[in-house]
């Protein structure tokens, strides 16, 4: 009995449609810092929406490829549901007012820090199976080591601390480490997995 599949097309028009959502959260991100006013709450908007399309991405590579060259397991895309949700989580709070923006960050941190996880896992099975762009693959495995060390802030969230300087230094920059993951590489390896895909 054959499985429904995703078209190749589809699938890599999400890919692409996930790294502008995220390029774009960047660009708001820059501005809201430079100039200030709603460019933040478009940046936590677009967040919200870059976590989304990443759920989508991984079930349409999910159905389409489980148990075969650059799929993912079962597993791994729960972990990827799970952060989705808490990236939206993270935006509702900082968007409604109902926390500042550093518990904000910490739930979004830890979302895309378990879809980094996932992505970590699919760039893992396309290395060994040698089915996408060695260069991609490298660029996915940094890119997801990167955005789970957003996971660093889980305990943050849990206790709910929503003050810049309750952690150290170190664990501060850790934590916000992972948004080179999220706004920069990620972008960039869904929008070249997108072109890559177009030509399978």
């Amino acid at each position: 009995m054959k499985t429904f599949q995703f078209p190749a097309i589809m699938i890599s028009s999400m890919a692409i449609a996930t790294g502008v959502a995220g390029l774009i959260a960047l660009i708001f991100i820059g501005l809201f810092f430079s100039i200030g006013g709603s460019f933040g709450t478009l940046n936590d908007i677009f967040n919200g929406l870059t976590a989304v399309l990443s759920i989508l991405l991984a079930w349409m590579l999910f159905t389409n490829y489980q148990g075969k060259s650059i799929g993912s397991s079962l597993i791994f895309l729960v972990l990827a549901v799970i952060g989705t949700i808490l990236a939206i989580v993270g935006s509702v709070l900082v968007i409604s007012g109902k926390t500042g923006w550093y518990l904000a960050g910490l739930f979004t941190a830890t979302g895309f820090g378990l879809i980094g996880l996932w992505l970590l896992r699919l760039n893992y099975a396309a290395l060994r199976s040698n089915s996408l762009p060695q260069g991609l693959v490298i660029l996915g495995i940094v890119c997801a080591v990167i955005m789970a060390i957003g996971l660093a802030g889980i305990p943050g969230m849990i206790r709910g601390t929503d003050i810049n300087n309750y952690f150290p230094f170190t664990i501060n920059s850790l934590w916000q480490l992972a948004f080179l993951g999220i706004y920069v590489l990620y972008p960039i390896w869904c929008i070249w997995l997108g072109r890559i895909l177009t030509l399978k």
